[in-house]
C-alpha cells in the first residue's frame, strides 16, 4: 500500500478533540469553534448566525457539529442559511470533524462549525 502525505492548503485540519476543546492546526480552542479557509476562531454556538453567514461566500458546504450527539438545527437557522445558498450538513461533532478533514484533503471548499463534545 502506498501512503501519500496529505497537504492542506489554507485551511487547517481537525487534529483532535476532547471534553470541551478542539485542536485544529496545532492550536487548542476551548468551547465551540469555526474553521474555514479564512481561519479558525471561537464560535458563539447556534445563536451566532452572523458567523455562519460569513462562511457562505467562501464555501460550498458548511458542516455543523452538534456536540456528542446529532441534533436538528433550529428550523429558522437552516432556512436562513439555505436561502443564502449555503449547503448545510448537520451531524455529531466527531463525525463532522472526520468528514470535514476528508473533503478538505480533497481540496474542497468546506467549513466547519462545531459545538464541543
Amino acid at each position: 500500500m502506498r501512503l501519500n502525505e496529505i497537504v492542506f492548503n489554507d485551511a487547517k485540519p481537525v487534529e483532535g478533540y476532547g471534553p470541551g476543546f478542539f485542536r485544529i492546526g496545532g492550536q487548542v480552542i476551548e468551547g465551540a469553534v469555526i474553521t474555514a479557509p479564512s481561519g479558525t476562531r471561537t464560535w458563539g454556538g447556534l445563536d451566532d448566525v452572523a458567523a455562519l453567514e460569513a462562511l457562505v461566500p467562501e464555501t460550498d458546504v458548511i458542516f455543523i457539529g452538534t456536540g456528542a450527539e446529532i441534533a436538528h438545527l433550529p428550523a429558522g437557522l437552516r432556512e436562513q442559511l439555505e436561502q443564502m445558498g449555503a449547503g448545510i450538513e448537520t451531524m455529531a461533532s466527531p463525525a463532522a470533524a472526520r468528514t470535514y478533514n476528508i473533503l478538505l484533503s480533497e481540496g474542497r471548499r468546506v467549513a466547519l462549525a462545531m459545538l464541543p463534545v
